[in-house]
């Protein structure tokens, strides 16, 4: 890959991370509170807790995104963005355009999901 698209995913990288880190979706904490009148009814405090793990499902799902923006960022700095850091082979563009921060190539990608809906399956 040459330097300009490095430049190129690299602001795009720079941009997502922004995008959450400005979004305050991580410092709003005020949909983690119970409030005293949510204990009072048993409807509420179900309504009340179903909210908050919605909201701890989405800040987690941030916080993981923001960790692999922030591995792809470190691997530019590397240089070696752009490669499949298991096999090792070149991550098609088309999907570093979808997903800057990718870290495998499409095989490794469906393989690893292919693992987890095995695992996910043994256990139900």
């Amino acid at each position: 890959m040459n330097e300009k698209k490095i430049q190129y995913f690299k602001k795009k990288l720079l941009e997502a991370r922004n995008q959450i880190v400005n979004s305050g979706i991580l410092n709003n904490l005020e949909d983690l509170k119970i409030r005293p009148d949510d204990i009072a009814d048993e409807a509420d405090m179900a309504s009340s807790s179903i909210n908050q793990q919605v909201s701890f499902s989405i800040r987690e799902k941030e916080m993981n995104k923001l960790r692999r923006i922030d591995a792809a960022l470190a691997r530019i700095e590397e240089g070696n963005y752009g490669y499949c850091i298991e096999s090792g082979e070149e991550i098609e563009e088309k999907r570093l355009e979808t997903q800057p921060w990718a870290e495998f190539c499409i095989e490794v990608a469906e393989e690893h999901e292919r693992d987890f809906n095995q695992r996910f399956h043994r256990r139900a």
